[in-house]
């Protein structure tokens, strides 16, 4: 069969109703221990990474494939830069950057890695949507929903992107139907996802059930394997205060823990957990050993304690969230070795991890899991189902995508603790909230609202130093709307020192500031006396702690997000337009192909270390 053929696997609609201490980790011998010799037939009794060596005639065990990937975020196309590359670990301690991702790749890779599996599944750890380039974002993600269906998902967990635009528009995702604004894109109705959406962890404030279905049971003639999907219980805090509203996010352990007993209950013995929350690997190679000694292994942050506390139901938890890729056993509560996975982002890698099912039992027998990340490389043959679904949606993209937006001197970076990029944007919107209202002070953004940089070279046809519509909506895909708030100057003091204090204190979120606005970052103190007060000037002047100053931000600092609570308790609210359209016409009125603009210099934040 080719390459770029879609297989036919057997297929039903299922629609919904719907920090870090390195820890001492189980090594990977302990899950790769022998089963008793009737195995699959084996000897050895090992599982393999690709799900090979199933016996010809039924036995006790059976391998099961589980492929599983992770934070997509609708790149249907190759991302490009550093998001378009992963890290390989040589076997000489070298390491080699490969190019990968782009869904035409993945098809082909996960269709590949089914052949020869007849019991295989495909499930996701959350953000498969939100944060999209244009191809997907400007259709609300539909495009993304369609790839999905074609790359057979079976299940997916949640993430916090898929709050991005709230619960109805995450339930249209799931259900179908056109945009209630937009309405249909094509002459075809949207169906939604042919698979479920799982959110165990997320009630209705009013109902106080489940927004969506909490678990999913995969059956394949006598094997069932039980799926339960949530995302972190701190979504809150980093979606926009709309897209969670009238929602409750619990505790993933004590969720993940109801649901198993419940399953066990219907008889269901091995579970899956789907987990949109990560950790941070030791190694920046994806091909790592987690479970080696040594200070190139282990995994620290969320998930540790989360895996720690799981109950030991639970064979295997496939995650996301940090986009991070790691291959690690963590010890169970009852001190049982459990692999724990996360494949990256954007569709460069898939996990490919072997589960060896007993029929006596009905569970996994744990010592036989094994586990691999694999690049999607973009060296094997593009899916033309694929390539089609992106040519047709970039068709429908490109009138308002080729639009130039204006024009750039030289690469505008993302990176860095102040980068351009940052800068950019809040120059973009403290001009957008002066033309609201001329008292407008300053302007900040939130690092993680910075998707991307502007790049001087064409991307295509546009030639060099062009900035398109698709290319700052790369940068700026959340739609959010730059607000004006009131805020005395000990609050604009006290934002500040947000940035590393409180829920920042380990992993700072340094606000990108506007022109005028300087100050000192001394990261040789702790918490928030790492933010000098007595630097803190507007325009060389000290910040007036008993004066009112007029603050532009995006509606999800306006509403307290990403730990700044001082930012949701402002006052005299303005609502403006969305984000992008203010750096459109930051770029347009400060730029032209004759005088383009030059990046800023990042110079705003004086860091000392």
């Amino acid at each position: 069969m080719p390459a770029t053929t879609q297989p036919n696997r057997p297929r039903r609609r299922r629609t919904a109703a719907l920090l870090a201490a390195t820890v001492s980790l189980a090594t990977a011998g302990a899950l790769a221990a022998a089963l008793p010799a009737d195995a699959h037939g084996n000897p050895s009794g090992k599982g393999s990474g690709s799900g090979h060596g199933h016996s010809s005639k039924p036995s006790r065990y059976q391998d099961v494939q589980l492929l599983s990937f992770n934070d997509l975020h609708g790149n249907l196309e190759p991302p490009t830069g550093s998001s378009g590359r992963v890290t390989e670990l040589q076997a000489d301690g070298t390491t080699k950057t490969i190019d990968a991702g782009g869904v035409e790749y993945l098809a082909t890779h996960l269709r590949d890695a089914r052949k020869g599996n007849p019991y295989s599944v495909t499930a996701a750890g959350g953000d498969m949507v939100g944060a999209s380039p244009l191809i997907s974002g400007l259709f609300h993600d539909e495009p993304t929903i369609e790839a999905l269906n074609k790359l057979d998902l079976d299940v997916t967990s949640v993430g916090n992107h898929e709050f991005d635009e709230g619960a109805k528009e995450l339930a249209r995702l799931q259900n179908g139907g056109c945009h209630p604004t937009d309405g249909c894109y094509t002459d075809k109705k949207f169906k939604g996802a042919d698979f479920p959406y799982l959110a165990a962890n997320v009630l209705g404030e009013k109902t106080n059930k489940p927004i969506l279905k909490p678990y999913w049971v995969w059956k394949k003639k006598d094997v069932k394997i039980g799926f339960i999907g949530v995302t972190l219980e701190g979504t809150p805090g980093i979606v926009s205060a709309d897209g969670v509203k009238g929602l409750k996010f619990k505790d993933e352990v004590e969720t993940i823990n109801k649901y198993a007993k419940e399953l066990q209950k219907q008889g269901v013995q091995s579970i899956v957990a789907l987990i949109h929350e990560g950790g941070f690997p030791a190694s920046a190679s994806y091909n790592y050993d987690c479970d080696a000694s040594g200070s190139g292994s282990g995994i620290s942050g969320p998930i540790v304690d989360i895996a720690k506390n799981v109950t030991p139901a639970v064979d295997a938890l496939v995650t996301g969230h940090t986009h991070n890729a790691y291959v690690c056993t963590i010890d169970d509560p009852s001190g049982k070795p459990r692999m724990v996975t996360s494949a990256a982002s954007f569709g460069r890698l898939y996990t490919d991890t072997t589960l060896t099912y007993d029929r006596r039992t009905h569970d996994i027998a744990r010592t036989a899991v094994k586990s691999a990340n694999h690049v999607v490389t973009r060296t094997v043959p593009k899916a033309a189902d694929m390539t089609s679904l992106i040519s047709k949606w970039n068709t429908l993209a490109a009138p308002i995508g080729n639009r130039a937006i204006g024009y750039i001197a030289g690469d505008v970076n993302s990176t860095g603790t102040e980068s351009p990029m940052g800068d950019l944007i809040a120059d973009a919107q403290l001009a957008y909230g002066k033309k609201l209202d001329p008292e407008t002070d300053l302007a900040l953004m939130n690092p993680g609202g910075v998707r991307a940089g502007l790049t001087y070279k064409a991307t295509g046809a546009e030639g060099d130093g062009v900035v398109t519509y698709a290319e700052g909506f790369t940068v700026q895909p959340f739609a959010n709307t730059v607000n004006l708030q009131d805020f005395t100057g000990a609050q604009v003091i006290q934002a500040l020192k947000e940035q590393v204090s409180g829920t920042n204190t380990a992993a700072p979120k340094v606000l990108q500031v506007s022109s005028g606005l300087t100050y000192t970052l001394d990261l040789t103190k702790t918490g928030a006396d790492r933010v000098v007060t007595d630097s803190i000037k507007l325009n060389g002047s000290a910040i007036d702690p008993a004066a009112t100053y007029r603050v532009a931000t995006n509606s999800f600092l306006a509403g307290g997000g990403d730990g700044f609570t001082t930012l949701g308790q402002g006052t005299g609210d303005l609502v403006g337009t969305d984000d992008l359209t203010a750096l459109a016409d930051y770029l347009t009125a400060n730029s032209s192909a004759t005088a383009p603009l030059v990046p800023p210099a990042a110079n705003r934040i004086t860091v000392v270390q």
